[in-house]
């Protein structure tokens, strides 16, 4: 595993991140979500191949996959080892709380996520959405009285347009907050938009990019047409049935078969070959999903080959927050 630090900070990741949305025990949205004994073979794995990224959300299966990550941590690894993430922004429960990106919403979830997580501390707390109901300056505040309390070390955002991003980052950086060291946002050769102005944003910033849903839900990893037990039970995967996209999945199964590897590595190998992007986050539920993420960092395409990859896309709205 190569590693590689998030943005201008100091932190190392794992140039691949574990996303734990594929764990905990069903909440009627996750259906497809391992628990703590299936998930097992998955968490030894990236142990093995060193993928010490590990990155969650509050919201995932209500809460019980911040329990499953944290098992998982004291079962087979060592907190001190591992690069923990999570997010908030998302309804837990009804009430002031409960949602959004107040300072009472903060202070108030980040301490149950570290309840649910069995520990003290996260590396990376990152807000899941923007919250346009907030003033930026009041949550950039209580995230960095949450920095300062020791209770997160670095802070990041996630799927917002650029221009919201710069305004909470002028905001840290006017009053001498903890500004952003990342960005998770939705990039693959699917959905290429961040290209526009994010990732000019984030190189300018020095913040990192570590891309949700890389390969397409699944999409990418596959000849179009094929399915899979999430791929009938979760709805986000709706939002790449477009008629446009079955000649990108041709162009990535025709490298992938004239490099004689799975599609999973083509797909990634590209998201990882922009130099904005740290760590793409890779759900698992099956061991080889994960083999196949830790061998597309060594995979090396070439400009042809990139070429060839993106010449079928089409421009295309954001999705995800917009």
């Amino acid at each position: 595993m190569d590693y590689t630090r998030l943005g201008t900070s100091g932190l190392k990741v794992s140039r691949i991140a574990l996303g734990c949305m594929s764990f905990g025990t069903g909440d009627g949205a996750h259906e497809w979500a391992l628990d703590d004994e299936a998930a097992a073979p998955v968490f030894r794995a990236a142990v093995e191949h060193g993928v010490t990224f590990w990155d969650t959300a509050n919201v995932y299966s209500a809460g019980t996959s911040e329990e499953v990550t944290g098992r998982a941590i004291k079962e087979y690894s060592r907190r001190e080892d591992v690069v923990l993430a999570t997010k908030v922004f998302f309804r837990m429960h009804d009430g002031p709380g409960g949602s959004g990106l107040s300072r009472k919403a903060i202070l108030e979830q980040v301490d149950a996520s570290l309840t649910r997580l069995g520990t003290d501390y996260v590396d990376l707390y990152q807000i899941h959405r923007f919250d346009p109901e907030t003033p930026v300056e009041e949550t950039m505040e209580a995230l960095h009285d949450v920095v300062k309390a020791g209770k997160a070390r670095y802070i990041g955002a996630s799927s917002m347009w650029a221009w919201q991003l710069a305004t909470m980052q002028h905001a840290a950086e006017l009053n001498g907050w903890t500004p952003f060291v990342s960005m998770q946002d939705q990039y693959s050769l699917l959905q290429r938009e961040e290209e526009r102005e994010m990732f000019g944003l984030l190189d300018h910033l020095g913040v990192a990019s570590i891309p949700w849903s890389p390969l397409a839900k699944g999409r990418l990893a596959r000849p179009w047409g094929g399915t899979t037990q999430r791929s009938e039970t979760d709805a986000l995967q709706r939002r790449y049935d477009d008629e446009s996209n079955p000649p990108i999945v041709g162009a990535v199964q025709q490298v992938a078969e004239a490099r004689g590897v799975p599609m999973a590595q083509v797909a990634l190998a590209w998201v990882l070959r922009n130099p904005v992007v740290a760590a793409p986050i890779v759900g698992p539920t099956k061991v080889e999903h994960l083999t196949d993420a830790v061998a597309a960092v060594d995979l090396e395409l070439t400009d042809d080959e990139a070429a060839a990859l993106e010449a079928p896309y089409t421009p295309r709205l954001p999705s995800g927050f917009a």
